[in-house]
């Protein structure tokens, strides 16, 4: 069912891709700053799509955090190894922005700063960018309001860019499906979604994935494990059969953010997803 569907995010070699440059919001200069956080490189970005490649991939998701640059020319390889790889660059994953923020200086600024991320997306050749939908609380109608304008907004400067514009049930926001659901409705069902299994809260993981695979950009395939470290696979295999029967086209992320060899946990999660 899902053998041409496969995909990774960057966050499952996050402990082997160098450093990470996590996006903050500095409230006293008023406007984004960069934390860095060391991380062994045991390979680089510009190898992974061939490395995806040769392991059966189809596509990928790349964290923002993960670009040691955004200048024109390594955007420029960047994309060019994708087209050597033969492999699509699905999703930038913009891990940073509140953009149902209260406070209009920071919506602004940080709506500012993720146009900027879209424009290096169209250059590195990524289809879509995913964009966080907030960070204030699940079932605030003014904050999912804001939110769904601002995605707007931004859906509509994508286009002439060629880059699409997605969001996730990830961040408070979006963490209960009546929430997450408002917010889609809210942009008219305009913006697509990522459905992230781990995201879900255990009592509405069913359901979360039936109202979300119609609107699927993604799915990401983050299994439950057993105190043993051993994946819990039939409890995966149920998620990817609902997901499976609502939707035929959408990639499936396997997300690994456990301890060990991190190739050789996707490649248990990849077994588990091929069973289905």
């Amino acid at each position: 069912m899902f053998v041409n569907r496969l995909s990774i995010s960057s966050w499952s070699l996050h402990r082997c891709l160098g450093p990470l440059r996590w996006t903050v919001w500095d409230q006293t200069s008023r406007t984004q700053s960069t934390n860095i956080q060391e991380q062994p490189e045991l390979f680089s970005l510009l190898d992974l799509p061939s490395d995806a490649a040769s392991r059966g991939l189809s596509y990928l998701e790349l964290c923002h955090f993960h670009f040691p640059s955004r200048e024109d020319d390594y955007l420029k390889k960047l994309r060019s190894s994708f087209a050597d790889a033969g492999i699509a660059f699905h999703t930038l994953l913009i891990d940073y922005g509140d953009i149902s923020s209260l406070d209009p200086v920071r919506r602004e600024s940080d709506i500012a700063y993720l146009k900027g991320w879209m424009e290096t997306a169209a250059l590195a050749g990524a289809a879509a960018v995913r964009i966080v939908a907030g960070e204030q609380p699940a079932g605030d109608s003014e904050a999912i309001r804001r939110s769904a304008n601002a995605l707007l907004e931004l859906s509509h400067y994508g286009t002439p860019l060629g880059v699409k514009v997605v969001t996730e049930n990830f961040r408070d926001l979006t963490s209960t499906v009546d929430s997450w659901r408002n917010l889609l409705a809210e942009t008219g069902n305009e913006v697509s979604t990522i459905v992230d299994f781990g995201n879900l809260a255990k009592k509405e993981k069913e359901a979360g994935i039936v109202f979300g695979t119609p609107l699927a950009h993604s799915f990401h395939a983050k299994p439950e494990y057993g105190d043993d470290g051993s994946i819990n696979a039939e409890s995966l295999r149920q998620l990817l059969r609902l997901a499976g029967a609502g939707n035929a086209d959408a990639p499936v992320s396997l997300i690994f953010d456990r301890d060990g060899d991190m190739w050789e946990g996707i490649e248990r999660i990849k077994n588990v997803v091929l069973s289905v």
